[in-house]
């Protein structure tokens, strides 16, 4: 059994630590709100109040926030990880965040003697909660190694990507693909439906034929086709539109960077902000079919 210490304990953080849990480790976790804490001791983790605390004797701390911002004050602030963990941790980021900021948590996790990977996740809140998650995992070998042990309970599939930052880089591309993907897939199903077609009997043709996607298969925007698509209570959130817009958001700032032409992402990010600045930003991504029939107002 090993000890290890986590940080954010939210919609993913909470069922991927029930699984650590599971497996045998005491996971001790930390996070601002109350009521995530409250969630993940339903699951056997050990809430503490601070940082500290969570880290405090830790074989491996994993960090698990939303943003480039909260990842950098977690572990660069005056009382985070790098000042109050024992430099026998390894140091794991399973969070989504930009290129940047991940690069500098490498570097100032190796200026203070730590090893450090990146390692986001695919696979949603489903698979945090089943275990089968697909960890894309950056960084220096042996390190790579140790936190793909810590990773197993939690996944299905564990791909090391390579060196520092190449983690984030699979994880932005992936989730760019997948946007695109969804997108296509809400104007199509329109589109079906409106010249005539059976909103099951376009499905079936799309799932095995070139439109195929697993977008089309999970998250289909149509109700009453696939069992595990939003629109089928409201739009009810399993991934938000808040979300994906950020994640989008990565990969054109990924892409301006490196002067990779991205239009058509870009396009599909402005779609996923018509949805938020309409106060949509809470509903699941899937919604983005919305603006192509015409029911946003709806919604709201």
């Amino acid at each position: 059994m090993s000890v290890i210490g986590w940080i954010g304990l939210g919609n993913m953080g909470a069922p991927m630590t029930a699984n650590l849990v599971k497996a045998g480790h005491q996971v001790r976790g930390f996070d601002l709100s109350p009521k995530a804490l409250d969630a993940a001791a339903a699951g056997g983790v050990t809430p503490v109040a601070s940082v500290a605390e969570a880290v405090k004797d830790a074989d491996v701390v994993f960090t698990m926030l939303p943003k480039g911002d909260h990842a950098r004050a977690v572990y660069l602030g005056a009382d985070g990880i790098l000042a109050t963990a024992a430099k026998t941790t390894l140091l794991v980021d399973s969070s989504t965040i930009d290129i940047e900021s991940a690069q500098q948590l490498h570097d100032s996790a190796a200026a203070a003697g730590f090893r450090f990977v990146d390692a986001p996740v695919s696979g949603g809140m489903s698979g945090a909660a089943a275990g089968t998650l697909t960890f894309m995992i950056g960084g220096e070998a042996s390190a790579v190694q140790d936190a793909s042990n810590f990773i197993e309970p939690m996944s299905a599939n564990i791909i090391r990507t390579g060196a520092a930052t190449t983690g984030q880089a699979a994880k932005i591309c992936n989730n760019l693909m997948l946007f695109i993907s969804l997108a296509a897939c809400a104007e199509g199903a329109v589109l079906a439906e409106r010249l005539g077609l059976d909103k099951q009997v376009f499905w079936d043709i799309a799932s095995v034929s070139s439109g195929d996607s697993w977008a089309l298969r999970t998250w289909y925007p149509v109700a009453g086709v696939v069992a595990t698509a939003a629109a089928n209570n409201n739009f009810a959130p399993t991934f938000t539109a808040e979300l994906a817009n950020k994640d989008m958001g990565l990969a054109v700032a990924a892409a301006e960077a490196t002067g990779t032409p991205l239009e058509i992402g870009a396009h599909v990010q402005q779609l996923f902000q018509r949805l938020i600045d309409g106060g949509l930003g809470a509903k699941d991504c899937s919604a983005i079919v919305t603006l192509v029939d015409g029911t946003v107002d709806q919604l709201r």
